[in-house]
C-alpha cells in the first residue's frame, strides 16, 4: 500500500468518483472535494503530496487561483490541472504560475498515472532537500545551499541521491562555493550520519607530513614522535573523510594514497602491524582534475578512484536569482549578531551587487555584507558601503552571441530579481510587453518563482 496522498477537485462528481476509484486501485490514498473551500481547509490540516485540480470549478470558482491558495500553505506540493480541449492555452499559462504539469479530458489511465508517478517523485526530492537544509542548517548553518535557482536545485538533487551510496564524491567549485558545506551535507544525510566527518586541508599540511597526519605514526617513529597517534584515516573510521584541495597533494602520496583506498588497510608511520578502515572518501578541489591529469600532475588511476560522483557547485556568478535571498540572508545574521536592529538593502545598492561578477563567491558576498552592517549607521543599507574597493569587472571577452546570451540572461535575471518574481512589474521595469518577457524567459531557462522572496 501507497503512503502518498492526493487530492482531487472537481465540481464534477461522477469525475471524482471515477478518478477515486482509479487510484485507490493502484494504492493512494485520496481525499475528494468538489468545491474550493474544501479543499483549502483540507490542505490546512492534511499533508498531501500531490493534488489535482480542474481548471473550471462551480460557482466561477478558478482552478487556477485554487492552485495558488494551496501553494501558500504548501509551496511544495505538485498541482497538476485539469483541462478541457479548449482550455489548453490557459493551462500552459497554469504551468507558468507554479503547476507542474496539466492532463487534457478525457485523459487514459496511462498518462494520468504517469503524471502523479513523475509528480510524486518530485514532492518527494523535494521533502528531502527540505530535509537536508533543516540538518544542515540546526549544525552547521547553510549559507551557501541557500538559493532557489536550477543549478542549486541540481545540486541538491545530486546531494540527496549521492548520500544514499558509498561511492567516493569529488565536489568541484571555485573558492567560496561551499564545498566543505556539502561535504557535511552529504555526510549527515548517509547511514554513516552517527560517525565521526574528518575534515583535512591537504593544502595545509607542511611538505613531508603528510604520511603521518594520514595513517598516524608510532612512538619514535621519528624526532619529535614522543607518543604514538592515530592518523585521519583512523579518527574518521565507520565515518567520513573528507580531503579539500585535494589537487595539491604531493605525487608521492597520490600513490600511497590510491593504495590505502584500493585495500583499505595501512601501516602507520613506523609501524610493523597494518591497520583495516571502513571509510567513506570525499574530496574537493578548485582546480579541473581532469586538466591536473593531462598536465601530468594528478595521477590518473587515483583521479579514476575518487572521481566516481562528480558534484559541481555553480559559482554566485551564475547563479544571481539567488543573489536577494542571499543577501536578505546575511543582512539578519549580522544584523543579530552586532545588536543593530533590522538592516534592509536600497535598490541602488542591489543593482550594484548583481552588477558584480563575485570571483569569491558567497564567502566574498558574505564578508561584503557584514562590512555594511557593520559601518551603516542607517536602517537602509546604500551603495557607497557596497563593494568600496572593487568597482564591476568587466566580463572576459567572449564572441558577440555569447555576450548577447549573457547580458540577455543577466539582464533578466537583475529584473526579476528586483522585481520580486512579479513579471508584470519586470515588464513594466524593462519597458517590454509581458509576452516578449516571457519568450526571454523561456529561452534562457528562467523560471519567476525562484525570484520570489520569501
Amino acid at each position: 500500500m501507497s503512503e502518498d496522498t492526493i487530492l482531487i477537485v472537481d465540481d464534477d462528481k461522477n469525475m471524482l468518483e471515477v478518478l477515486s476509484l482509479r487510484l485507490e486501485s493502484e494504492g493512494y490514498n485520496v481525499s475528494a472535494v468538489s468545491d474550493a473551500r474544501r479543499a483549502r481547509d483540507l490542505v490546512k490540516n492534511t499533508l498531501f503530496d500531490l493534488a489535482l485540480v480542474d481548471l473550471k470549478l462551480g460557482d466561477n470558482a478558478n482552478g487556477i487561483d485554487l492552485m495558488k491558495n494551496l501553494h501558500q500553505t504548501v509551496p511544495e506540493m505538485p498541482v497538476i490541472i485539469l483541462t478541457a480541449h479548449g482550455t489548453i492555452d490557459t493551462a500552459v499559462e497554469a504551468m507558468k504560475q507554479g503547476a507542474y504539469s496539466f492532463l487534457t479530458k478525457p485523459f487514459n489511465r496511462r498518462e494520468l498515472l504517469l503524471q502523479i508517478k513523475n509528480g510524486l517523485e518530485k514532492s518527494s526530492l523535494s521533502r528531502e532537500v527540505r530535509r537536508l537544509k533543516a540538518l544542515v542548517g540546526e549544525r552547521y548553518g547553510f549559507e551557501n545551499i541557500i538559493g532557489k535557482s536550477k543549478k542549486m536545485h541540481d545540486v541538491m538533487e545530486q546531494v540527496v541521491r549521492a548520500a544514499e551510496t558509498d561511492s567516493s564524491v569529488c565536489i568541484c567549485g571555485e573558492s567560496g562555493t561551499g564545498k566543505e558545506l556539502i561535504a557535511k551535507s552529504l555526510h549527515l544525510l548517509s547511514p554513516r550520519k552517527d560517525r565521526a566527518f574528518v575534515a583535512v586541508n591537504c593544502a595545509a599540511i607542511p611538505e613531508g607530513l603528510h604520511e603521518g597526519e594520514l595513517f598516524g605514526y608510532e612512538k619514535g617513529a621519528f624526532t619529535g614522535a614522543i607518543k604514538a597517534r592515530k592518523g585521519f584515516f583512523t579518527q574518521a573510521d565507520r565515518g567520513t573523510l573528507f580531503l579539500d584541495e585535494v589537487s595539491e597533494m604531493p605525487e608521492s602520496m597520490q600513490v600511497k594514497l590510491l593504495r590505502v583506498l584500493q585495500e583499505r588497510r595501512f601501516y602507520p608511520l613506523g609501524g610493523e602491524k597494518s591497520i583495516s578502515v571502513d571509510v567513506r572518501i570525499l574530496t574537493a578541489t578548485n582546480k579541473n582534475l581532469e586538466d591536473e591529469v593531462k598536465n601530468g600532475n594528478f595521477r590518473k588511476d587515483l583521479f579514476y578512484r575518487i572521481h566516481v560522483i562528480p558534484v559541481n557547485l555553480p559559482p554566485l556568478r551564475e547563479r544571481k536569482e539567488d543573489m536577494p535571498l542571499l543577501v536578505d540572508h546575511f543582512l539578519k545574521k549580522f544584523s543579530e549578531k552586532m545588536n543593530k536592529g533590522t538592516k534592509e538593502i536600497s535598490l541602488a545598492a542591489m543593482q550594484k551587487l548583481l552588477s558584480y561578477s563575485w570571483p569569491g563567491n558567497v564567502r566574498e558576498l558574505e564578508n561584503t555584507i557584514e562590512y555594511a552592517v557593520a559601518m551603516s549607521a542607517k536602517d537602509i543599507i546604500d551603495q557607497d558601503l557596497i563593494l568600496q574597493t572593487n568597482a564591476p569587472d568587466p566580463e572576459e571577452l567572449s564572441s558577440f552571441k555569447d555576450a548577447k546570451n549573457n547580458f540577455e540572461k543577466n539582464y533578466v535575471s537583475n529584473i526579476l530579481s528586483l522585481a520580486g518574481g512579479n513579471v508584470s512589474k519586470a515588464a513594466k521595469m524593462a519597458g517590454k510587453y509581458r509576452g516578449d518577457l516571457y519568450a526571454l524567459m523561456k529561452k534562457h531557462a528562467l523560471d519567476p518563482s525562484v525570484f520570489k522572496k520569501d
